[in-house]
């Protein structure tokens, strides 16, 4: 048993490293380690039914991929609702301190202004953000972001936080995530205590309301929402609201509160494009100074984890995470292997046949050259890029890209692959003709 809770310390480790501490905080922290389990059995609490269908529907594989890694002979994670804790529940070593009170937040230290890679898809939301955040009387109230899951609205949050505190030290602030919200204010009106509920929350100088689309059809609790904004904008304090759509697109919402939402100043934040994740990936792997990534793995997790950047970075944790429990180097194949099938779950599907026409296209040759056994460096050099793409962007095997190339050998395809990856660190030009012909074939 003791092997099995220092796993789950380690489990825990890495979960709240990858899923970031407000994702933890609210659904990961809560789970416990049933006494009972087994290195072959591993049984984890939970305490309630709703956080329970939650914590398996998003992470059921990722717990057992995770268990596996340190207890080799794991065959199962299961998750349990335990209605109190009980009474031989096994406590995780080096737990995290607990939070601040609600009106000093211990926001993300991971996520400042500083930490936020900006391109042109994110860049008047970062920079709506910073003036948010900024001392004196607020140029526009609310400041409303949108955008898919996981391309950075809650990154922003937290950075406005920590720049908004930190220019004004006496100052207070809330982050609640419009669940939060709802839930808290249900208690109030079951205490009929919702007084203190409003005191406490239109009493702080910035308020912060992340994922707004989940009280869609809430009429109690859009109601009183309507009223915190309202309150908000008369008195000129800093209102902040994230959620997945634009107001005008909110399901379920009241066509007043939606205007309401608008009238400030929205911004959105668009999905992050081949150049953006690349320069993600870097970011992070300063924070790893111990870690040793070439620069083709780079590529290929910017290439093919397109879905959103918390995809990307959770891919990238985990390969440094098996990389390091494994005492493994991370190769182009060790990385292949280890997020299979999660390059496989993200990537778009795209045809060998697509890489050689975007390529023709490219080089101003006919599509028909690159089958060819013509030699010429005008013909074999977009052919080697041709042969490296269709290594990196799709799923197809060295003989099968071989085949598509004139029935050529797997070991022509091999030299092409390592002799592009050799001149894209010496060749400006040829990197970037690769990096154009990505996002192309990526758009």
């Amino acid at each position: 048993m003791e092997a099995v809770a220092k796993a789950w310390a380690h489990v825990r480790g890495n979960l709240r490293r990858s899923a970031g501490q407000r994702l933890f905080d609210q659904w990961l922290k809560p789970v416990v380690l049933i006494d009972g389990s087994s290195a072959e059995a591993v049984r984890l609490g939970l305490p309630s039914s709703f956080m329970t269908q939650w914590v398996r529907n998003h992470y059921s594989e990722r717990l057992l991929l995770e268990f596996r890694a340190v207890l080799p002979d794991c065959a199962s994670v299961t998750l349990e609702t335990i209605a109190e804790e009980p009474k031989r529940v096994l406590t995780p070593v080096a737990e995290a301190p607990a939070a601040a009170p609600a009106e000093r937040p211990q926001f993300d230290a991971r996520f400042t202004f500083q930490r936020f890679v900006t391109d042109a898809t994110n860049r008047v939301a970062f920079n709506a953000a910073k003036a948010v955040a900024q001392p004196g009387t607020p140029q526009f109230s609310p400041l409303y972001l949108h955008a898919g899951t996981g391309q950075g609205k809650t990154h922003l949050m937290h950075a406005i936080g920590h720049a908004f505190l930190e220019a004004n030290p006496e100052a207070t602030a809330i982050y609640v995530t419009a669940e939060r919200f709802m839930f808290e204010f249900v208690q109030a009106l079951r205490a009929k205590d919702t007084h203190a509920f409003k005191t406490r929350l239109r009493s702080v100088d910035l308020l912060m309301i992340d994922d707004l689309q989940f009280i869609g059809g809430k009429d109690a609790t859009q109601e009183e929402f309507f009223h915190t904004v309202n309150e908000f904008m008369s008195s000129g304090k800093r209102l902040v609201i994230a959620a997945d759509r634009a107001p005008q697109a909110l399901e379920g919402f009241e066509t007043r509160l939606a205007g309401r939402l608008g009238s400030g100043l929205v911004a959105d934040i668009k999905p992050a494009e081949l150049e953006l994740r690349r320069a993600i990936v870097a970011q992070k792997l300063k924070d790893m100074p111990a870690v040793d990534m070439p620069h083709e793995v780079m590529d290929l997790l910017a290439a093919r984890i397109t879905t959103n950047v918390r995809e990307l970075e959770g891919a990238l944790n985990r390969l440094v995470a098996y990389a390091q429990l494994n005492e493994e180097t991370i190769t182009i194949d060790f990385a292949t292997v280890t997020l299979g099938e999660v390059l496989r779950t993200a990537q778009r599907r795209i045809t060998i046949d697509e890489i050689q026409r975007a390529v023709s296209a490219h080089f101003e040759v006919k599509q028909i050259d690159l089958i060819s056994e013509r030699r010429a460096v005008a013909i074999a050099r977009p052919r080697q890029i041709a042969m490296y793409l269709a290594k990196r962007l799709t799923t197809r095997s060295l003989p099968e890209i071989g085949r598509k190339f004139g029935n050529r050998d797997h070991s022509t395809v091999i030299h092409a692959v390592k002799r592009i990856e050799d001149l894209r660190g010496k060749d400006s030009e040829i990197d970037g003709a690769v990096r154009t012909l990505m996002r192309t074939l990526e758009g």
